[in-house]
């Protein structure tokens, strides 16, 4: 068994998914009392948030630093627009990292959906990094296109949802936002933040959902089985 070697903190909520998602998976597949040898680095999303996620990179390069000296295998973020910077951080540490964008993308292709609407963060949806590795699989990327809609969707997740507030009025904006976009031809929703499912699942839409918090999941404990 790999050791797997988590940024978490990003938000809390989510990172406690990531745990037990991880923890139930290498069970199934080993049975008994197996499970994860995983180290957490949890970060502290206020102090996150106090720089900025543009300003970021030190913060989540020091966690991937201690991760490596802890002994793990290889890492994974356990947030979304923390790949921002994977790049980056890669060429400062030996150990490979788990990209959550490569896993969901290998997903849908997968599943032969090839437009998808993508909800996020603003970073998420308005940056390339995403949407480009989306992008080299042939995939069409929508978001939505008002400004406004956008920063809705940004408040949302960083004041109510990483704080593992679920609000129905805000869930009822994530719905109506998500299906604007299914009548522009989204054949699919990627769940592009790992809070989202703390609030949305597959039986709110008619479309297929890529949830990346368990297809990021799945594909870590793939890696701590191999």
């Amino acid at each position: 068994m790999r050791k797997i070697g988590l940024v978490g903190g990003i938000s809390w909520a989510s990172t406690q998914d990531y745990y037990r998602l991880i923890n139930e998976g290498v069970n199934q597949k080993l049975g008994g009392l197996e499970s994860a040898e995983c180290i957490i680095y949890s970060l502290n999303f206020g102090e996150l948030q106090r720089v900025g996620w543009k300003n970021s990179f030190e913060l989540l390069l020091q966690a991937c630093r201690s991760l490596q000296k802890s002994g793990a295998e290889a890492i994974a973020f356990c947030a979304n627009t923390a790949h921002l910077f994977v790049e980056a951080i890669q060429k400062h540490i030996d150990l490979p990292i788990i990209h959550i964008v490569t896993a969901t993308a290998n997903q849908i292709v997968k599943q032969g959906v090839t437009k998808v609407a993508l909800l996020g963060t603003s970073f998420t949806m308005e940056m390339d990094f995403y949407r480009e590795k989306l992008e080299e699989k042939g995939l069409t990327v929508l978001i939505p296109e008002a400004q406004n809609t956008r920063d809705l969707m940004q408040r949302i997740i960083k004041d109510e949802l990483g704080k593992g507030l679920v609000i129905g009025e805000s869930k009822q904006k994530f719905v109506a936002i998500s299906e604007a976009l299914i009548e522009k031809g989204a054949e699919g929703i990627i769940f592009g933040c790992t809070e989202i499912p703390l609030m949305l699942n597959q039986g709110d839409f008619s479309v297929p959902v890529f949830d990346t918090t368990k297809i990021h999941s799945q594909t870590i404990v793939d890696y701590i089985v191999s």
